[in-house]
């Protein structure tokens, strides 16, 4: 079924006010079972932007869907070519503060999970274990012909290889590992099939107006059943994916905390929404509790 991406939402007049206390935040966890849902909001501290923050991407780049990539093979080019210049940089990106204190809550056993909208696996880097990575994770590349998955670095040495001198400047780079580049840019930049059985290879993401994998989604439905609350992390909940957890949490009595310095689709569904830098917020709140995060100097 043909899914129209949601890029936008326009925060209703009425909606309640941010606050700066993260007391609500700390004292969720200090009785534990909290479910932490995050988005690329908490990625923007190691110089990955986010999509609609101040700043975002969406301001200046469409993101690839689903449908183009599947029906356009120029649209694959541009794709690879331009997530292939992104990728480098993506790859230095390191965890900073905010995703080392998820790291240290998990530790201290004060969350009951962590499922995060990102793919740049900064959550795992800093830290975290069984995270569930809704959208997916740019480490990984699959076949659309025959569903085999290997490593991202694999083919990025592949395609180094096969466009060797490619070093395009780009203008910026996306949330999603893709960078901006021109038509021009991208000129004649050789794509890679399958190594097993020559078909189109996609990133193991979930683009936009693409669904998410029902088990998957199945599986988070368990994680929010079994928390005590649900806290969001730098998400605007625009994209149904995050929100529809926030409307389940909220019809099943949870609590919804939410840090986002920006007003999010799930405001009015939360008991609160910090209006801080995730990194300053978390990190006050580590020391409310008492929880050493590792690696505070490098943040």
């Amino acid at each position: 079924m043909r899914m129209r991406p949601t890029l936008s939402w326009t925060p209703a007049e009425d909606l309640p006010p941010g606050s700066t206390d993260p007391e609500p935040v700390a004292a969720a966890l200090r009785t534990g079972g909290v479910l932490v849902l995050s988005g690329a909001g908490i990625s923007t501290e190691s110089g990955i932007p986010d999509y609609r923050g101040e700043g975002g991407s969406l301001g200046r780049h469409t993101p690839m869907t689903y449908q183009d990539f599947i029906a356009d093979a120029q649209a694959r080019r541009r794709y690879w070519a331009r997530s292939h210049l992104g990728w480098r940089t993506f790859g230095r990106a390191r965890p900073n503060s905010g995703h080392r204190a998820v790291a240290a809550f998990g530790r201290h056993g004060l969350l009951s999970g962590v499922i995060t909208q990102n793919v740049d696996g900064l959550h795992q880097a800093g830290g975290s274990r069984d995270v569930v990575e809704l959208h997916g994770s740019l480490e990984r590349v699959v076949c659309l012909s025959c569903g085999a998955l290997s490593p991202r670095r694999t083919l990025a040495l592949r395609l180094a290889e096969a466009n060797s001198g490619f070093a395009p400047v780009a203008a910026g780079i996306n949330p999603d590992g893709d960078a901006d580049l021109t038509d021009a840019q991208v000129g004649d930049f050789r794509v890679l099939p399958c190594t097993d059985c020559g078909g189109a290879l996609k990133p193991d993401v979930v683009f936009f107006g693409e669904a998410v994998p029902p088990q998957r989604v199945a599986h988070c439905r368990e994680l929010v059943h079994a928390a005590t609350s649900l806290l969001v992390l730098g998400s605007s909940l625009t994209v149904m994916s995050g929100l529809r957890f926030v409307r389940l949490a909220a019809q099943l009595g949870r609590p919804v905390l939410i840090v986002n310095r920006d007003p999010t689709r799930g405001d009015t569904l939360a008991a609160t929404r910090v209006a801080l830098p995730l990194g300053a917020a978390l990190t006050t709140v580590a020391d409310r509790l008492g929880v050493p995060v590792d690696g505070r100097a490098e943040a």
